[in-house]
């Protein structure tokens, strides 16, 4: 005799949803503050609610915990990298950026970019699109691949045929 999931069970999202502020504490130990909590509650949600409805769950609050700790900890990853990029500074009109750059070396600079625009001109435009949202945006090979309508392994490929057209620009950028 095959066990379904009778409609009378509860789903995955009832069960996220029953167990909310349980989940919530799980988040706000990793991203340690409420507002990244609801932040990631949200996100993991969505994942539960566009990936997990077709799943035979045994666990589901477990699973519905896992994705939450999981979804956590991309956000906090993203937070120590984007801290480590920050820089505090009590009154921010008073820096003044440094000017170390020549007319010669601007000129360098607005040359390199031109190559290295045709160069990406050239490729694919999936491929120069899926380079860009990596590289320029930050997004992920699979939130790529989510909005390309393609596989992650393809947009690794299309990532490492761009990286291989721009190493020949390389050398604008070493200065040599």
């Amino acid at each position: 005799m095959d066990i379904l999931l009778q409609p009378s069970e509860p789903t995955l999202g009832a069960i996220f949803i029953a167990n909310r502020t349980q989940l919530q504490r799980v988040a706000q130990k990793i991203v340690r503050t409420a507002d990244l909590a609801d932040e990631v509650l949200q996100d993991a949600y969505l994942k539960l609610a566009d990936g997990a409805s077709d799943r035979d769950v045994r666990k589901p609050l477990g699973y519905c915990c896992q994705v939450v700790r999981s979804v956590a900890f991309d956000y906090h990853r993203k937070q120590s990298v984007e801290a480590s990029y920050r820089t505090y500074c009590e009154d921010i009109e008073l820096v003044s950026p440094p000017n170390n750059e020549g007319p010669e070396r601007s000129l360098d600079g607005r040359r390199a970019l031109a190559v290295i625009e045709r160069v990406l001109g050239a490729l694919p435009a999936r491929t120069r699109l899926a380079f860009e949202l990596n590289r320029l945006s930050g997004m992920t090979q699979r939130e790529i691949a989510v909005r390309l309508g393609c596989s992650a392994t393809l947009v690794n490929f299309m990532i490492k045929d761009a990286d291989a057209a721009l190493e020949s620009c390389r050398y604008l950028v070493q200065g040599g």
